[in-house]
């Protein structure tokens, strides 16, 4: 039976031990050692740095505590933030003030469509591609796409209030339920 001395002494691999770990060749490697570990900070930093500072960490894990301690769907809170400041350009109860609002909600609903993987050239094509299950109300949506169209390219486009407050409803309806789902 061989055993572990023997293959050892076959192999030269005591001899090797000896001479790696006598004091001559360690104080000789001792500049190269500290290099290697300058080196392997430097990089255990860098690794760090660029976790903290990508999205990698916040969708794997923030995102979890985040819905947990807010109690509605990850970024739904930046959805939200922005909605509000849509829906300030409406407390003149002028009827710039909706219209500009319903240009800026119906680009909102566009970005978010396309962030959520949404294809498509036109925003017709972004909702009707974006299926019944992202957008159960893209009729709605794309009725206040057209009222949007009428008061960007006819300056005289008329309507009222309730009008607009509906309109301002299904663009609502729509980013949040995109965002959410």
């Amino acid at each position: 039976m061989i055993t572990w001395n023997q293959i050892y002494d076959v192999l030269g691999i005591r001899d090797f031990i000896y001479f790696i770990s006598s004091p001559v060749i360690q104080e000789t490697l001792l500049p190269v050692k500290l290099v290697f570990i300058l080196f392997a900070l430097f990089f255990l930093c860098a690794v760090i740095y660029f976790y903290m500072n990508s999205t990698y960490l916040q969708y794997q894990f923030l995102q979890d505590f985040s819905e947990f301690f807010s109690w509605q769907p990850y970024g739904l809170r930046g959805v939200n933030k922005r909605w509000k400041s849509i829906m300030k350009k409406t407390e003149s109860q002028d009827e710039n003030g909706y219209k500009l609002a319903i240009i800026e909600a119906d680009d909102f609903l566009y970005q978010v469509l396309e962030e959520r993987g949404g294809t498509g050239e036109t925003f017709e094509e972004l909702v009707d591609n974006a299926g019944k299950r992202m957008l159960p109300n893209s009729k709605e949506v794309l009725e206040a796409h057209q009222v949007r169209n009428s008061i960007v390219y006819n300056q005289d486009y008329q309507f009222n209030l309730e009008e607009a407050k509906r309109i301002l409803t299904h663009y609502e309806n729509a980013i949040k339920s995109i965002a959410a789902g």
